[in-house]
């Protein structure tokens, strides 16, 4: 079993080492939450202070941060990991960040003789809890494979997307796609229930039809068809429209970046921007459903 250093202990990274516990590895965790912490000694895990502590006989390292700036920092800092960690000490940074934060970092960590993986994550809270998730990783073959176990541990889906930063190029692309099918899909019930047409009757037919797809079938948006989705829980997230929201960002920072056409992704960043702004940005990502249906009532 491994010695592993957590850094970012919050509701995705806090079930994800814990899992690892589960799974035997010593886990060293820190976060700025006292609660974080509490939960994972609570847990079996081995609560630290600092970013020394969590790394310095750490086998193995995993971040969960919230943004490129706060990756960076962790890493590159003049107290951050790469200061303290063994070399051939093998990183995971499961962060969703802008790619060329991860390459940057992926390539300090190669000057410092530290493999590395960027290994963003798909699948919520839930996934995160159930060890369920679906990992898309960037990096060298060897720190893939190095990696993999750990990962598996946290994971159901594991998928090498190639060299560094590619793990996060795949999730933005993706979330992309999904906030994009979101807003289709809650347009669509909005439009039925205009028309006198009921959801369920909608979804009992798009949802074998050729309309199907995932934030129809697996999380769909309004009360009644599907009893799991965040729709019957008030919207409780969940995937928060916030994070959904960062991720439409990131994705159209990259598109900036290289040149690609987006506009379907630029309008579903305003979308929920805007559903943000009006106060729901801790709602399911889901919930924008309301939103819509607010304005067209209008």
């Amino acid at each position: 079993m491994a010695t592993i250093g957590f850094i970012g202990l919050g509701n995705m990274g806090g079930p994800m080492a814990i899992n690892l516990v589960k799974a035997g590895h010593k886990v060293c965790g820190l976060d700025l939450s006292p609660d974080a912490k509490a939960r994972l000694k609570e847990a079996g895990g081995m609560p630290v202070d600092s970013v020394a502590e969590a790394v310095a006989s750490a086998d193995v390292v995993v971040t969960m941060l919230p943004a490129g700036a706060h990756v960076r920092k962790v890493y590159t800092g003049d107290d951050g990991i790469l200061a303290h960690a063994r070399p051939g000490t093998l990183l995971i940074d499961s962060s969703t960040i802008d790619v060329e934060s991860a390459r940057a970092v992926a390539a300090a960590a190669e000057t410092a003789g530290m493999p590395m993986v960027d290994a963003p994550v798909s699948g919520g809270v839930a996934g995160a809890a159930g060890g369920t998730l679906t990992f898309m990783v960037g990096g060298p073959e060897a720190a893939y494979e190095a990696a993999h176990p750990y990962l598996d541990v946290m994971g159901k889906t594991i998928v090498h997307a190639g060299d560094a930063g590619t793990g996060q190029a795949a999730k933005i692309c993706n979330n992309m796609l999904l906030g994009i099918s979101m807003i289709g899909v809650s347009e669509a019930f909005v439009l039925a229930e205009r028309l006198g047409l009921d959801a369920q009757k909608l979804y009992d037919i798009s949802s074998t039809a050729s309309g199907q797809c995932w934030s129809l079938t697996s999380y769909c948006p309004v009360p009644g068809p599907l009893p799991t989705s965040p729709a019957n829980r008030d919207y409780q997230p969940g995937f928060a429209a916030a994070m959904m929201l960062k991720d439409l960002k990131l994705a159209q920072e990259a598109a900036h970046a290289s040149g690609a056409s987006t506009p379907l992704g630029a309008e579903a960043a305003a979308l929920y921007n805007m559903f943000c702004n009006s106060g729901e940005g801790g709602t399911d990502f889901s919930g924008i459903v309301r939103f819509l249906r607010g304005k067209t009532d209008a």
